[in-house]
């Protein structure tokens, strides 16, 4: 326990000198949205312009991992809780190799971080990757816009801009190389133990416990780029592919989809997230955009094979709205109906849109990815 106070006072130290030397550095900034609204707050982390897509978190704990979730690439993400930061950032508890939302919208930061683990504040992890902050919003006003008019192009400022650079800036924004700038730059395997079942990995943007969670279980798994063709991955002769999360509209990856049909019927096949959606389209379903998506650590999904209710951890914007045809419905979301999750017995599939991995929230679905590896007979 000495130990972990010592590491403690550290922390405190460290915050209280790095507010010290930032101070008179905080920046007035406007967060600007397409709708014409505009915020006024401070600028805090990296003091940059930014422009993304305006989404929001329901979860109260968790922005580690929802600022290194490469699943929030391209987006400006409002934290709902109030206060953020309070038990600061580790370096333990990464999902990637760095910040990935366009910026973080938060009512107000935790200037003395109260936590054994504490390495950084928010505030200095923000700068030290590069992104900026904004602060002193009601978040909550903010979110029901959001619930009002849905998710939107937003621009966090710090300077006086015209109307038109205004408009021209949300015109240049796009998010469809998305996928392309997280995914794997190389492939890499990670070997499990003896006489491992080989899971191949198609990272759309995968997160690091979702990994873990094969690794974990005993499995060999290859980690393979987004864009790899079908003809490589069945060279390294996996018993299943397992097509991972990611950021952006499946219907921007056409080549991705005929990669995976070249599996369909050949090899099980699981997903989470946005591999769950590029199941949908390559079996024929279809998938749509929401509204203002579902993002946080507290949404409730009845698994209908098993009849219970369990809370879960999400983060997407679009879901599977036309099951394919020889696709059936296993899982449902409780707050508007929206699938959550299908399988199919005769072509060895079974996918969830949620987050089992959790990282941040609930762990109560971690069975899914036993239930995924049951498909290797």
């Amino acid at each position: 326990m000495d130990g972990q106070y010592e590491h403690l006072t550290d922390c405190c130290m460290f915050a209280t000198n790095y507010i010290t030397t930032l101070k008179g550095v905080i920046m007035k900034a406007k967060l600007i949205l397409e709708n014409g609204d505009v915020f006024v707050g401070k600028a805090f982390g990296h003091i940059t312009d930014s422009v993304g897509e305006l989404v929001f978190n329901t979860g109260m704990t968790g922005y580690q991992e929802l600022l290194t979730d490469p699943s929030y690439f391209g987006q400006i993400v409002v934290a709902t809780y109030p206060l953020i930061g309070n038990y600061g950032v580790n370096l333990e508890d990464m999902q990637s190799n760095g910040v990935k939302v366009k910026g973080f919208v938060i009512k107000e930061d935790a200037k003395l971080p109260n936590n054994w683990r504490c390495e950084l504040t928010v505030d200095g992890y923000l700068k030290q990757n590069g992104v900026v902050g904004f602060k002193g919003v009601d978040t909550r006003q903010l979110t029901k816009i959001i619930r009002d008019n849905g998710a939107m192009k937003a621009l966090i400022t710090t300077k006086e801009l015209s109307q038109k650079e205004i408009l021209d800036l949300f015109a240049d924004f796009s998010n469809k190389e998305a996928v392309k700038n997280v995914s794997t730059k190389e492939n890499y395997e990670i070997t499990g133990t003896e006489d491992a079942k080989r899971v191949a990995i198609m990272d759309f943007g995968i997160k690091r416990h979702i990994v873990e969670c094969f690794v974990n279980r005993g499995c060999t798994v290859k980690v393979f780029n987004a864009f790899t063709s079908a003809d490589e991955i069945k060279e390294w002769n996996p018993d299943m592919l397992f097509l991972s999360n990611g950021p952006g509209d499946p219907e921007d990856l056409p080549e991705v989809l005929e990669t995976i049909k070249a599996f369909v019927g050949k090899l099980p096949i699981s997903g989470i997230c946005l591999g769950h959606q590029l199941l949908g389209l390559a079996l024929g379903g279809k998938t749509k955009k929401l509204k203002f998506g579902h993002r946080g650590c507290n949404h409730p999904v009845k698994d209908l094979e098993k009849n219970k209710i369990y809370i879960s951890s999400q983060n997407h914007g679009y879901v599977v709205y036309e099951l394919p045809e020889k696709m059936e419905l296993t899982h449902v979301n409780l707050n508007d109906n929206s699938v959550e999750g299908m399988k199919s017995e005769e072509l060895n599939i079974r996918c969830v849109q949620f987050h089992p991995e959790a990282s941040p929230g609930p762990e109560e679905t971690a069975y899914i990815f036993d239930d995924f590896l049951s498909l290797i007979k």
